[in-house]
C-alpha cells in the first residue's frame, strides 16, 4: 500500500483513459470492474475522460441539534464524475445514487418528543398509544440535489486556503414512526441540510471546535486483463464537517388519528415537540457530520472495455 503521499501524477495516470480500448457490446461489468455496474459509464459527460466513483460509508456518526444519530449500517454513495477535481456526482443507473438504510433514533419516539400536557385529550391519548407500541423511530438521509465531488480535495487537503471540500451533499432526513405520519422531514428540496465533507481540518463558528478528517490510504488495485491498468482504492478515509446549520422539522403528526383539529394545527404541535426536543432549528456550529469508509475510482473507459 501506498499512503497518501502517492503522488498527484500517479493518482492521474492511473484514472486516465484507455488509448485504444477494446471494443465491446453492450452488457455488465465483469471480473475486478462489477462493483461499478451501476456507474452510467455511458453517458457521454462520463465516458469521455471520465471515471466511475463507488463510496461505502461504513461507520461514523451525525449530531443534529441534541440529538445523536451513528451510522450502524453502510451508506453507499455512487455514479459517474466528469472530473477527479471539482465535478457533480452523476446519478447511478439501476440503482439509487445515494442508498442510505434507515437508522434507528436513539431513544426512540420518547427520544426525541416532549409532548405538551396541554395537548388535546385524544392527541395525548394516541401518542402514549403509540410509544407503548411502537416506540422507535427511523432516520433516513434522502438526497434532494446532485452531490459535488473533488476527489483531489480528498485525496490531498489543500492547506493554501482555497475550499477543502471534497463531497457536498444537499439532503433532508425523514423521521418514521406510526405517530410521526409518513411526511416528518428534517429539511426540504427548497431547505435543505447542506454538508460539505473535507479530510482536512475544519473552521466552524463556535461554540464547536475544529476537527480533523483523514485522507486514508491510497493504492491502485492492479488487474490482470492485459487492456486494462487497475483502479483507485482508498481506504479508511474520515470525512468531516461541522458547520452546516440544520432547519426545523415540518409535516409531522399528519396521519389520521380520528382527531377533531385541522392537519395544519396537528402538525404545528407534533412538529413543535419534535423541534423542542431535538433543538431545530440548529444553527451552523451546533451540528457535526463524521464519516468513515473507502472509495473506489476507475476510469469509465476500463469499466466500459470489461463488459461481457
Amino acid at each position: 500500500m501506498l499512503k497518501t503521499s502517492l503522488s498527484l501524477a500517479f493518482a492521474t495516470a492511473a484514472l486516465a483513459g484507455v488509448l485504444a480500448a477494446p471494443d465491446a457490446a453492450a452488457g455488465t461489468p465483469s471480473g475486478p470492474y462489477a462493483k461499478f455496474k451501476y456507474c452510467p459509464y455511458t453517458n457521454p459527460d462520463v465516458a469521455d475522460g471520465g471515471s466511475c466513483v463507488l463510496n461505502t460509508t461504513r461507520s461514523g456518526m451525525f449530531k443534529i441539534g441534541s440529538t445523536t444519530l451513528p451510522i450502524d449500517k453502510p451508506i453507499v454513495l455512487q455514479g459517474g464524475i466528469k472530473w477527479l477535481s471539482d465535478s457533480p456526482l452523476y446519478a447511478a443507473v439501476g440503482a439509487p445514487t445515494l442508498s442510505a438504510p434507515p437508522a434507528k433514533v436513539p431513544g426512540g419516539l420518547l427520544g426525541i418528543m416532549n409532548p405538551n400536557p396541554n395537548w388535546p385529550g385524544p392527541l395525548w391519548t394516541a401518542f402514549w398509544a403509540i410509544v407503548a407500541v411502537a416506540n422507535d423511530v427511523t432516520a433516513t438521509m434522502e438526497p434532494v440535489a446532485p452531490a459535488q465531488t473533488n476527489f483531489i480535495n480528498a485525496l490531498y487537503p489543500p492547506t493554501d486556503g482555497s475550499d477543502p471540500t471534497a463531497v457536498k451533499m444537499a439532503v433532508r432526513v425523514k423521521l418514521q414512526n406510526p405517530f410521526l405520519g409518513d411526511t416528518c422531514y428534517i429539511g426540504s428540496a427548497q431547505n435543505p441540510i447542506v454538508i460539505k465533507l473535507q479530510t482536512g481540518t475544519t473552521a466552524p463558528p463556535p461554540p464547536n471546535l475544529p476537527i480533523s478528517g483523514d485522507p486514508g490510504e491510497t493504492y491502485t488495485v492492479w488487474t490482470d486483463e492485459p487492456n486494462y491498468i487497475g483502479y483507485i482504492q482508498n481506504d479508511d478515509a474520515t470525512l468531516v464537517d461541522n458547520a452546516f446549520a440544520v432547519p426545523a422539522a415540518q409535516g409531522c403528526g399528519n396521519v389520521a388519528l380520528g382527531l377533531p383539529i385541522l392537519t395544519q394545527v396537528l402538525d404545528a404541535l407534533v412538529s413543535g415537540a419534535v423541534n423542542l426536543k431535538v433543538g431545530l432549528p440548529s444553527a451552523s456550529g451546533k451540528n457535526t457530520a463524521i464519516l468513515t469508509g473507502d472509495t473506489s475510482i476507475a476510469s469509465s473507459a476500463y469499466v466500459l472495455a470489461s463488459e461481457e
